[in-house]
């Protein structure tokens, strides 16, 4: 199974990419993330990251599923992309691909999905009840996010601080 979800944000996409490159931030930026903890720095630069997302169940109530995996992850800067292979979980052996692309009014954020698990018909179910509603939710998130620093920056020179989600406290990273 190849998906592919995607949104149009109205902001240029290295905001969106210096956003989302700091997985192990997502509990603190993500309402629906309960956990992104790195377990394990790679010497190439990776990260084993433990993930907890809640799949809403009753939103009206705020009552959700709590959905587990780790990934491999790592970042390519140089094409706005973020990569995740899921390296344990219900979803092991899923390849995630995050691409940020501009476009006339800002950039277009696509997450594809390739899942083949062994189990037939699995990967419908995992598409339907999981990858879609969770990733909908980061992509819209990630969305407000930029456009709220977009226009809080208006034409000032931005000013890194503490609260600032977009402030980075390693430009490698």
């Amino acid at each position: 199974m190849r998906r592919t979800i995607s949104t149009e944000i109205e902001a240029p996409p290295d905001v969106v990419f210096r956003l989302a490159r700091r997985v192990e931030r997502w509990e603190r930026l993500l309402p629906h993330y309960a956990r992104s903890r790195v377990v394990e720095r790679r010497a190439d630069g990776a990260l084993i990251v433990e993930f907890v997302a809640r799949r809403p169940l009753i939103a009206l109530l705020g009552v959700g599923l709590p959905v587990a995996w780790r990934a491999r992850t790592w970042k390519e800067p140089g094409l706005l992309r973020l990569r995740f292979l899921h390296v344990a979980g219900a979803t092991k052996g899923m390849d995630v691909t995050w691409r940020m692309e501009a476009t006339p009014t800002g950039c277009r954020v696509s997450i594809d999905h390739d899942f083949a698990p062994r189990i037939p018909g699995f990967e419908a179910f995992v598409d339907r009840w999981f990858t879609r509603p969770i990733a909908g939710r980061t992509l819209a998130t990630f969305k407000a996010l930029a456009e709220a620093a977009v226009e809080a920056a208006g034409d000032a020179p931005a000013r890194p601080s503490e609260s600032d989600p977009l402030s980075a406290t390693n430009p490698e990273t």
